[in-house]
């Protein structure tokens, strides 16, 4: 099998963008070329009522998967070109009980794939909104993490436990995975909330460089997602928001996250095939990395209301 980048879209907290991402950002690299393959590990299979798969047929799903029924390669959909999707099914919302004795029951998903024929360069694990035994089973699995945040201060409460349970599988489970960044969703650059929010974390991060942990190399990604209502509609007719509306604010900006994704695994002078005409500039919602004064960082940070923000 060709070596794949397996990749966790993961936050514990609800409603920060976490489907909306993996659907578009892999819509969008697999437009540029790359094959990509998405993983629906949600029991509420958002990811997969995104691309019109009906989430309650008959058809086999990583559930099966997970419970040993059916190979995973038996039940990868094309949804478009250079882009295949794993579907889910509520079943999976049992998976804890019913594994609970089960040898080995953080590994499956990686043994699962090990034996799996995939034929992709990236495979992107839409995560649950807990930090339970389906969202172990994903960091068990995965190379790398990307966390999609709101830029608001409740969106930050839960960002040190993830990144607790991160450093806990890297210790004991995973020792090769990373967080590769954080990407802001939802961003509305005129708030001065949004502002301090991406001071506090570019802060936490700078400081964490030389601390060996997981998050030691974390990135913010420049490009933001700002807040678009087209983002919300385009699940609704089974498409990406490239399909749904390509000009709009959306588009722009996951085509844009798309673009810094991708210089991060394929040097400039090679381009990957068949890419998007180029945008307009995403302006002026592309905050400026602010430059923090150095503090000591080492472990993951704390988001009271009282500090405003992370501490180290």
């Amino acid at each position: 099998m060709p070596f794949v980048k397996i990749i966790a879209i993961i936050n514990q907290k609800g409603g920060v963008g976490k489907t909306t991402t993996t659907a578009n950002l892999a819509a969008a690299v697999a437009s540029m070329g790359p094959s990509l393959c998405m993983l629906d590990l949600d029991p509420q299979c958002h990811l997969t009522l995104h691309y019109g798969i009906d989430s309650d047929s008959d058809r086999a799903n990583i559930y099966d998967v997970i419970v040993g029924e059916v190979p995973l390669h038996d039940i990868i959909h094309p949804v478009a070109d250079h882009l295949t999707l794993i579907p889910a099914s509520i079943d999976l919302a049992a998976i804890e009980g019913q594994l609970a004795t089960q040898p080995g029951r953080e590994q499956i998903l990686r043994r699962s794939l090990g034996e799996a024929r995939l034929s992709a360069d990236f495979l992107m694990i839409d995560c649950p909104p807990s930090l339970g035994l389906l969202t172990i089973n994903a960091l068990a699995a995965a190379d790398e993490v990307i966390i999609p945040l709101q830029p608001h201060f409740l969106a930050l409460q839960g960002l040190g436990q993830l990144l607790q349970t991160i450093a806990l599988v890297h210790q004991r489970i995973n020792p090769g995975l990373t967080v590769r960044g954080i990407v802001l969703c939802m961003f509305e650059r005129i708030t001065r909330l949004a502002n301090e929010v991406v001071a506090d974390l570019q802060g936490f991060f700078a400081a964490a460089r030389d601390g060996g942990t997981p998050w030691a190399q974390a990135r913010i990604f420049e490009t933001v997602v700002r807040r678009n209502i087209k983002l919300a509609e385009c699940p609704s007719f089974g498409q990406s928001i490239f399909a749904y509306d390509p000009t709009c604010n959306g588009a722009k900006d996951y085509h844009a996250l798309a673009e810094e994704f991708l210089e991060l695994y394929v040097p400039r002078d090679e381009p990957t095939e068949a890419r998007l005409p180029a945008p307009p500039p995403q302006q002026p919602d592309q905050f400026v990395q602010p430059s923090p004064s150095p503090q000591p960082a080492t472990g993951p940070p704390s988001t009271s209301a009282s500090d405003r923000g992370l501490s180290p």
